[in-house]
């Protein structure tokens, strides 16, 4: 029975997509991955996005499709294959207009932050100095999300906007890399409180591997991580915490300062805490790629999870949060 079967989903990577990754994913099991495919670009750079893929599709096609709903994560797993799910880090694709929505869902699009660090026509970032919660045109957008299908993802937003998100969504939203900042108070992580009311409404969060947002950085150890998972647990129901990696495996250094700093800025100082750290930090040694999914098998064993915990944290959860896209 499906109710029985134990999925593997990475819920965020933003990789240099090539076979070579792919192969890997399907090393580490992986029955979906949320892949991050737009940042800054408009709606007609997402065209030329789409495009990409559709050729890494037709040439990746005994290792990928494109996934659209949960019944293809079953399908993924049954063929042995990796189901690609598209999401944006930004808005930037609807431009402002909303008539947009639509048109990204029918493109692929499952979710969609409604901001990246700094304040957007729909919401505010976390790296802003005034929080000032979702805009009227937010609003519009979140209700236009929830109708379509596509899930509102908070992962880089401010707290009163997220907070507002939670509320003004009809459907549980994602929050699908972050981690709480009660382990480490990098900016983009989230309060124990914002966790609870995030749990409480159904949504989830991923937690992230990307090293800013982890203790300790790249020197972070599995047992740090899997002590941090537990805590956790105590904060949100278990059933509401899954994994969403943050991979960004193979990209050059310049791609990170592209995401920081998009079309908007000159500057070399914004996003996760990146003064005078350029670049793609380094992975801990037992996450470098997906097939870390065995190593956090077995830290969260060892800290005395039990196998189906283990199994809900690391695909099962977020298969079960597919069903109310």
């Amino acid at each position: 029975m499906i109710s029985k079967m134990k999925f593997k989903i990475d819920n965020l990577q933003y990789c240099n997509w090539t076979r070579e990754v792919f192969k890997i994913n399907r090393e580490a099991g992986l029955d979906a991955v949320h892949a991050t495919i737009v940042y800054h670009e408009d709606f007609n750079e997402l065209g030329e996005q789409i495009k990409k893929w559709k050729k890494l599709f037709t040439e990746n096609s005994d290792l990928i499709f494109l996934g659209k709903d949960f019944k293809d994560i079953e399908k993924a797993n049954s063929e042995k294959k990796t189901a690609i799910f598209f999401g944006f880090q930004n808005c930037s694709p609807i431009e402002d207009d909303i008539g947009l929505v639509e048109k990204v869902h029918e493109l692929g699009c499952r979710f969609m932050q409604l901001t990246y660090n700094n304040q957007s026509l729909l919401a505010t970032g976390c790296y802003e100095k005034v929080d000032s919660g979702v805009t009227n045109f937010g609003r519009e957008v979140i209700k236009e999300m929830n109708r379509v299908g596509v899930v509102v993802d908070m992962s880089h937003s401010a707290e009163k906007s997220t907070l507002d998100a939670i509320e003004l969504s009809e459907k549980p939203i994602a929050i699908t890399h972050a981690n709480p900042s009660f382990w480490h108070a990098a900016k983009r992580n989230k309060s124990s409180e914002l966790l609870k009311v995030l749990s409480d409404s159904g949504g989830i969060l991923g937690l992230s591997l990307y090293p800013h947002h982890l203790k300790d950085n790249t020197n972070c150890t599995i047992e740090s991580f899997c002590e941090m998972v537990a805590r956790t647990a105590d904060i949100m129901n278990i059933k509401n915490i899954g994994i969403g990696s943050d991979l960004c495996l193979n990209q050059p250094d310049e791609v990170v300062e592209w995401m920081r700093n998009g079309t908007w800025s000159k500057s070399t100082n914004y996003g996760e805490g990146t003064k005078n750290k350029p670049g793609f930090p380094k992975q801990p040694e037992w996450f470098e790629d997906a097939r870390g999914f065995a190593n956090l098998e077995r830290g969260l064993s060892k800290i005395g999870f039990q196998e189906i915990e283990i199994d809900g944290i690391l695909g099962n959860n977020w298969y079960n949060f597919y069903k109310t896209i």
